[in-house]
């Protein structure tokens, strides 16, 4: 009997290349997947498709899982559910038969790994809630509306503090026709 739903009997197949049967199911991992600011808590389900195909060498498992994910926002650090899809495709291969990190045991395969595998892969080290994310304003820490940009406050380094009050009437004499010309060279 499987230890778990990710554990799928293939009696039915095993070494019968050509046989073929597709498997649904729900089912959560069991464990907190992830690390850092994206992870797919301990209860969320998996909905897993895959197809079980069975080749000379083993059990062809291709397939697809959808997870939702708990986020972090990297840039505004705003919780949000981060929708996970992958596809995957792994040979379960008869004991001696392949260099394949997976085998068929006891005409069972465990696609457990696999699966979980995909997904931590799929998560980005850096997730954003949207796109154009404008991220917290440094000073205040308040969230950045979208299309903003932080503007540092202009200040004026001390060592010029004296020279602001200066300003210098400078116009053009050329521009308004009159002044003096430069020396013609000979």
């Amino acid at each position: 009997m499987p230890a778990h739903p990710f554990s799928i009997s293939v009696r039915d197949i095993v070494r019968k290349p050509g046989q073929m049967r597709e498997h649904s199911l729900d089912a959560p991992f069991g464990d907190e997947v992830g690390e850092g600011l994206a992870k797919v808590a301990v209860d969320a389900p998996i909905e897993l498709d895959v197809r079980l195909e069975s080749v000379h060498e083993g059990i062809l498992a291709t397939g697809t899982a959808a997870v939702a994910a708990q986020a972090t926002c990297s840039r505004c650090l705003v919780e949000f559910a981060l929708d996970v899809d992958v596809d995957f495709l792994e040979l379960f291969a008869y004991d001696g038969q392949s260099e394949s990190d997976y085998l068929v045991v006891d005409d069972i395969v465990d696609l457990l790994p696999v699966v979980r595998d995909a997904v931590v892969l799929a998560l980005p080290f850096q997730p954003v809630d949207r796109p154009d994310c404008a991220g917290l304003d440094p000073v205040t820490g308040e969230r950045l509306e979208p299309g903003t940009a932080y503007v540092p406050p202009e200040t004026t380094d001390p060592r010029w503090a004296a020279l602001q009050g200066f300003s210098a009437d400078v116009t053009d004499d050329q521009s308004s026709g009159e002044g003096a010309q430069a020396p013609k060279k000979e």
